[in-house]
Formats: structure tokens, C-alpha cells, sequence
């Protein structure tokens, strides 16, 4: 019997797995809805306020949110998420994620990295860039496949197994809270900076400095980094080259930003 609904649950996966296009073009295989991903979200980001503390500097937090506020405004169109939750973690980590569902976590750790709004605008474009690329339904339905779909129908019928929960959840970018770690690989890594180069572009955001991003990155690491060969995620060289590459498409974007007002002075004083 646990034979047959393991065949059952695989079928019933393949004929909900569809194929998709990311905003590059790239085809992708996702299979959750859009609804069940936003839950997954906005649970695991209530767990997450739950276990880690919460930045209370009023400037911090007003620094944070005016430089996501742009990103988020400039992502309007492209997700059918109203609202957005920005919250600054206190932690040591150098991290931010976003969430499907509208939920942004930047973590205190990365801001003495992030020199400048524009270098914190290009790391928070990275990540709203990997929601609206459906990285992490592109991930976790990889992990169903995986799973034989048995994911899928204990998600289904409610019934699931801590350590299946863990895996949806490391498939959204919470690997390392959730003891799983699912890490981006480079397509949809180099997808996201090129969607985030766009998204701080058209924020009126300085595009120039997504590439100090990875210059600071690359100096916080101290050699610390494996060579790229070894790495899911393409090396802060890499990173550099294919961003320059870029620039000559996102630059009229920022001109017809600053042309627009969009001129976002965010001061963390």
C-alpha cells in the first residue's frame, strides 16, 4: 500500500509541476501555487521573528525600510503582493532575504558592509529579484520531485513530518535556521542580480554601486570564499563582470528614474 501511494503521489506532483518562464526568459519547472507559497512565507518568517531578535533603533529601522520601500515600489507590476513586512533582525549574520508573500529580513550583520542606501537598495533588489523569479517555487518543487511527491500530498492533506517541513522551508532561503540547506545555484543567483540591478535602477538608485557590493563582499571574506568550481554561487569576480556587462541597459533606466524624482536619500544617522 505504501508502495502505491508513493506512485500515486508522484503522479499526482508531474500533473501539477508546470513549466514557467523567468523574467529572463529561462524556462523553469514550479509547481506550487502562488497561494500555498505565500503561506509558506508568511509562516516561516513568523517562526523566524520568533527566534531571532529584533532590531529597535529607530534610525536603523527607518533606514532600512526607506531604502526597501523604493524596491518594493519598483517591483510593483511585476508580483501580486500590496504590501510588504520589513523587518530588521539583530544578528551578526551579513544577510537579507525577501519571502514570497512580501516579507523582506535584513539582518543588522550586513549593514557596516553595505556602505551606501544604493549598495543596501542593490542587495534587497537581489532578493525581491529571486521572489518575482520564482526561485524558491523553482526549489522546492525540485524538492517534491525529489520527494517522490509524497511532499506534496502530506502538504496537502496536512500531515507532514517535521523534517518534510524543514525541506519546503530550506527551499524558500531559510536553510540555515532550518537546519537544511538549499542554496540558490548560479543561473538563478546571476537571474537575481541582474533582476535587482533593474529594480534599483528603476528606484533611482545609483546602478554603479551594485558592483562596490560585491568589492566589499569580496574584502568582508578575506579569502574566506571558495573558488567558484566549489561554489552553488558564481564568484564575487564573476558577479562583478556580469553586472558591468549590464550596465549599459540599466543606466537609461536610472536616468529616467532621476528624470522622474525618483531621487532616494536614505541616511542611516
Amino acid at each position: 500500500m505504501n508502495f502505491l501511494n508513493s506512485i500515486f503521489s508522484l503522479c499526482f506532483t508531474l500533473t501539477l509541476i508546470s513549466c514557467a518562464t523567468s523574467p529572463l526568459g529561462r524556462r523553469q519547472l514550479v509547481g506550487m501555487p502562488e497561494s500555498q507559497m505565500n503561506a509558506m512565507g508568511a509562516q516561516s518568517f513568523e517562526e523566524l521573528k520568533k527566534q531571532t531578535p529584533i532590531e529597535k533603533n529607530p534610525a536603523i529601522n527607518a533606514y532600512v525600510n526607506c531604502v526597501a520601500s523604493s524596491i518594493t515600489e519598483a517591483a510593483k507590476g511585476q508580483l501580486s503582493i500590496d504590501r510588504w513586512e520589513i523587518v530588521v533582525f539583530k544578528s551578526d549574520q551579513i544577510n537579507a532575504f525577501a519571502l514570497p508573500g512580501g516579507k523582506i529580513g535584513v539582518y543588522t550583520g550586513i549593514l557596516p558592509v553595505l556602505k551606501t542606501d544604493a549598495q543596501l537598495a542593490a542587495v534587497l533588489g537581489h532578493e525581491v529579484g529571486h521572489v518575482i523569479a520564482q526561485h524558491g517555487n523553482e526549489r522546492v518543487s525540485q524538492s517534491m520531485i525529489a520527494q517522490g511527491g509524497i511532499v506534496l500530498a502530506d502538504l496537502f492533506s496536512g500531515k507532514m513530518d517535521p523534517s518534510k517541513k524543514q525541506l519546503l522551508m530550506a527551499g524558500l532561503g531559510l536553510g540555515i535556521q532550518y537546519g537544511v540547506l538549499l542554496p540558490y545555484g548560479r543561473t538563478q543567483e546571476s537571474e537575481a542580480d541582474i533582476i535587482g540591478l533593474r529594480l534599483m535602477s528603476q528606484a533611482g538608485f545609483d546602478p554603479h554601486q551594485a558592483i562596490e557590493v560585491w568589492n566589499n563582499m569580496s574584502a568582508a571574506n578575506s579569502g574566506k570564499a571558495p573558488p567558484e568550481w566549489m561554489s552553488t554561487h558564481p564568484s564575487d569576480q564573476t558577479r562583478i563582470q556580469n553586472i558591468s556587462s549590464r550596465m549599459s541597459e540599466v543606466w537609461p533606466m536610472y536616468q529616467s528614474a532621476q528624470n522622474a524624482g525618483k531621487r532616494p536619500h536614505c541616511s542611516l544617522k
